[in-house]
């Protein structure tokens, strides 16, 4: 995971990207296993340590009051939007970059 102004780990940015829904833990998993087309497979342990890290950021909040804490939903915050939104800046500098020097982009 990353602070404000660096990248962020794969499997936080589709955590984040994730969360732009209220969802629980599980849902989460499988989320981000769909979004990745399998290519990213979170254990318990690393989500669950992503969301507290997360959460201590501001970068989500919990959704609501649930009365089962093993179905705790979060969502992202405004802030972490903003880190969404710097990610994919980010992503397409790199992009653009890559297409122009290896031919990839005609510009």
């Amino acid at each position: 995971m990353a602070d404000t102004t660096g990248a962020l780990t794969e499997a936080v940015y589709y955590i984040l990207l994730s969360l732009f829904k209220p969802m629980h833990g599980y849902g989460i998993m499988q989320n981000v296993k769909a979004l990745s087309r399998g290519r990213v497979s979170l254990g318990a342990g690393t989500l669950y340590g992503a969301i507290g890290t997360l959460l201590e950021k501001g970068w989500i909040c919990p959704a609501g009051n649930t009365k089962d804490d093993r179905k705790k939903e979060y969502v992202i915050t405004e802030t972490g939007k903003t880190i969404v939104n710097a990610e994919l800046e980010r992503l397409e500098e790199l992009l653009q970059n890559g297409r122009r020097i290896t031919g990839g982009d005609e510009s």
